[in-house]
């Protein structure tokens, strides 16, 4: 059975992407819902001291409203197993030991970010999950409404794909939606042919995408979140996926300083897989 966990601060954009976990889950079949919060164990004073409030109090206080909300998602008739956890602590530290000892398949987040389309931003907490490679991590902008996953674009840069594709992350969340793949790749060099550099990656991903039958675009352009957003809605995906890169790929896609070209890449579901 497939498990997807998502952790809540109980706000509009968690309960968003929870709406869009268990409706995922109704769809691939055999699947779970963990709904999941951490709380903090110090409670901040008037004048910034820290006062140490009951532990057991504030777990029956998250419990109580992951019953809450677990009863709105069970209202909407998906019929998904829907478990709920809380704990206190630091998030990573929990998510780490929570993905290990219950074998989570996908973390799935809202994002956090300003009013605004040209303002919106990743969430730092949504950020910091995805940077520490706990899980797969499908990010869910706080407007989409979930739709049955038919198309997915895979963004890749063709540079060392045998030792850069997470294979088995990628395999296991393509068999699981079981939809058509648009592999794409964007750079500023491509002209009328491909290379023989990239003719040789194409090969490789094709062995590595064995059985789902990819389709390949080259786009030249200067811009890689604008292509991909080009790219993305030409195709109507439903969720575009990328292998964030330490210190180069994943600093720059989440970088605020291109939050105007995210705008519409925010509102298609974001997947993470680790390099």
């Amino acid at each position: 059975m497939k498990k997807f966990l998502v952790p809540t601060d109980f706000s509009d954009t968690a309960k968003n992407a929870a709406r869009y976990a268990v409706q995922l889950a109704r769809d691939v079949k055999n699947a779970s819902v963990v709904l999941y919060n951490v709380f903090d164990g110090v409670t901040t004073g008037e004048e910034g001291t820290d006062v140490y409030s009951d532990e057991d109090a504030k777990n029956n206080l998250a419990i109580a409203t992951l019953k809450t909300q677990k009863a709105e998602l069970e209202s909407l008739g998906t019929g998904v197993d829907i478990a709920i956890l809380a704990h206190e602590g630091d998030l990573i530290d929990n998510l780490e030991k929570l993905v290990h000892h219950q074998s989570i398949d996908l973390i799935i987040m809202g994002i956090n970010g300003a009013t605004k389309l040209e303002e919106i931003f990743i969430g730092s907490t949504t950020l910091s999950v995805i940077n520490h490679r706990i899980a797969p991590v499908l990010v869910i902008p706080p407007d989409n409404v979930y739709r049955e996953i038919d198309n997915v674009v895979f963004a890749s840069d063709f540079k060392n794909v045998d030792d850069t594709t997470p294979v088995t992350e990628l395999r296991k969340f393509l068999e699981m939606v079981k939809a058509k793949v648009h592999v794409v790749n964007v750079d500023v060099d491509h002209y009328v042919e491909l290379t023989e550099e990239y003719q040789l990656e194409k090969a490789k991903l094709n062995k590595i995408l064995d059985g789902f039958n990819p389709e390949y675009a080259f786009v030249r352009m200067y811009d890689f979140v604008d292509s991909i957003n080009t790219f993305a809605q030409d195709r109507q995906a439903d969720i575009i996926i990328t292998v964030p890169r330490r210190h180069s790929f994943l600093e720059g896609l989440f970088k605020t300083s291109h939050t105007k070209k995210l705008a519409y890449h925010t509102h298609i579901p974001l997947l993470a897989l680790s390099e």
